[in-house]
């Protein structure tokens, strides 16, 4: 993904209150063209509202959302022509056939794409004489997506696109978001899955409590962890030592296992290794070792899981 300068969406200083509830604080961010944007969170940290403000769909007590130098206030029929959106549920009538649908929501727009490409696209040939309520769950995600796609729209807004799908459509729906983004389309995610943010993310903007806490590449923010390595070994007896092992900046027992957080794998596990009381008393031939993940940035920077 090549960032251009100047963003194609551009939030400034968004606000938003529900009575006594705060669910967006001063959120600001910019999109680019052909990116995939992506907001991380767990449930209640204002991802969807943010989204909804940015669609049009909400109004913001304060800040503004540019899009393309359009405002929603000024040019809402324009920015509905070119943006996309898939609500995080799609109600459609369950005694209505497949293209049937996907017709009627072509007659909403001046333009709109054959009904062949979007089949194609979402890969529903196969069921486009189907009634809606004899689709499977990924089946209805992709008809939801198709219906997101019909003016084929410069910029697409997902909120949790695979929430409640088995592995396989979860994948299929990874597979339309990158053909999308393959033709140069703008999208502006939100998901409750770590994979799916590190596999389909160019940037990723962390959300909790209503606020923005960081916004850079996945690669990026895994950078910002002071490890870049866990390991996990069953506890043996006295390892007193660990804590002072080269490259470890932090070991505790846990669940009857030692866990260390280490700046240098390869130092630390050399330097276990090559000690003269620690292998004689520690289980390694069961250690675990990962590498850190956007799991352990988001817990790093919010003290919680994703799912909390």
């Amino acid at each position: 993904m090549t960032q251009e300068t100047k963003p194609i969406i551009q939030v400034v200083g968004l606000r938003k209150t529900f009575k006594r509830l705060e669910a967006v604080k001063s959120v600001s961010l910019e999109v680019y063209r052909g990116e995939v944007f992506g907001l991380l969170g767990p449930n209640g940290a204002g991802k969807t509202t943010t989204l909804e403000i940015m669609e049009g769909l909400q109004k913001a007590d304060a800040g503004e959302v540019t899009i393309k130098g359009m405002q929603h206030k000024d040019a809402s029929r324009e920015i509905r022509l070119i943006t996309g959106i898939q609500l995080q549920a799609t109600a459609l009538y369950d005694k209505i056939r497949v293209e049937e649908v996907i017709s009627l929501f072509k007659s909403y727009y001046p333009v709109s794409l054959p009904l062949d490409v979007l089949l194609d696209t979402v890969s529903l040939q196969e069921k486009r004489r189907a009634m809606v309520k004899q689709l499977s769950g990924g089946q209805k995600q992709r008809l939801a997506l198709a219906l997101a796609l019909v003016h084929d729209p410069e910029i697409i807004f997902l909120d949790e696109p695979t929430t409640g799908l088995d592995p396989q459509a979860r994948r299929n729906i990874w597979e339309v978001i990158l053909q999308l983004r393959s033709q140069g389309k703008t999208i502006i995610m939100t998901t409750h899955y770590m994979d799916e943010a590190e596999q389909l993310c160019d940037r990723i903007a962390i959300m909790d409590a209503g606020e923005i806490k960081h916004i850079d590449t996945p690669s990026g923010l895994i950078k910002l962890l002071p490890a870049e390595a866990f390991i996990s070994i069953p506890y043996g007896g006295d390892a007193s030592l660990l804590p002072s092992v080269e490259g470890v900046v932090r070991a505790e027992v846990k669940s009857g296992k030692w866990e260390l957080e280490c700046t240098d794998l390869t130092q630390t596990l050399k330097s276990i290794m090559q000690s003269e009381v620690l292998p004689g008393i520690l289980n390694l031939h069961e250690m675990n070792i990962r590498k850190a993940s956007l799991e352990d940035v988001f817990i790093h920077m919010t003290g919680k899981t994703l799912r909390e």
